[in-house]
């Protein structure tokens, strides 16, 4: 069954994301008489375009943090795990668990692969994001849409080892079934909308290209480009 779709772009939906957040994050720090610091994270690359517009709503940077799947070596489309490009990992034993060995060494090796793939694309984005200061911070962790979690748990992991106040995950669409899951990994978890049925996060848009990575770099500048001035 196809999903309705419930968003007309990254865009449209990034705008909605950051109005909720905002009122969220508003109410929450209303009797603080110091505000906590906010930084706003993308999952790259799709996710850059939903995040712009909560980092610009807040007035805060707009970073990256890469999570990659990694792949089974004889099933690509199939995520066996995440990793970051700063090297958490996240296995998903069940998947594990119910497939054949193709030989020794390929778990490894996957793992390698989806590694070198994230520290590539790290580096990649790191010229458009500025230095900051994480601890005490509150981090708004942001992707396009969550299927599986994988890939924004394991970002997550390693956005806590950053020592941070709180660490938020951030989506327009996930699945309601996997929500108990997200609230094991994020201090706060905001979703616009939790369909019963889910079957890609690219059918609850209405245009979902693919995001180039000269498309993302140019959107992280644009949002940072006042504190990376400053920098220089």
């Amino acid at each position: 069954m196809i999903n309705t779709p419930l968003f007309a772009n990254r865009t449209q939906a990034g705008e909605q994301l950051a109005q909720t957040i905002h009122t969220i994050f508003t109410q929450q720090t209303a009797d603080q008489v110091a505000k906590p610091v906010t930084i706003v994270y993308a999952l790259p690359r799709g996710g850059v375009a939903v995040a712009a517009p909560v980092a610009r709503l807040l007035n805060c940077p707009l970073m990256v943090e890469v999570a990659k799947k990694i792949s089974h070596p004889e099933n690509p489309e199939l995520a066996i795990g995440a990793v970051t490009a700063s090297g958490n990992v996240l296995w998903d034993e069940y998947k594990l668990s119910f497939r054949d060995t193709p030989k020794s060494g390929w778990r490894e090796a996957a793992l390698d692969a989806a590694t070198s793939q994230a520290k590539s694309l790290q580096a990649q984005f790191s010229p458009a994001c500025p230095q900051v200061n994480t601890e005490g911070a509150t981090l708004i962790l942001v992707d396009d849409g969550i299927a599986t979690g994988m890939t924004i748990a394991v970002a997550a992991t390693s956005l806590k080892a950053l020592s941070p106040a709180e660490v938020w995950l951030c989506t327009p669409v996930a699945p309601l079934e996997l929500l108990p899951w997200l609230h094991q990994w994020g201090d706060r978890v905001i979703v616009l909308s939790t369909p019963k049925r889910f079957f890609s996060v690219s059918n609850f848009y209405l245009e979902f290209p693919q995001v180039e990575t000269k498309q993302a770099f140019e959107c992280l500048l644009q949002q940072n480009k006042e504190i990376l001035k400053e920098e220089s």
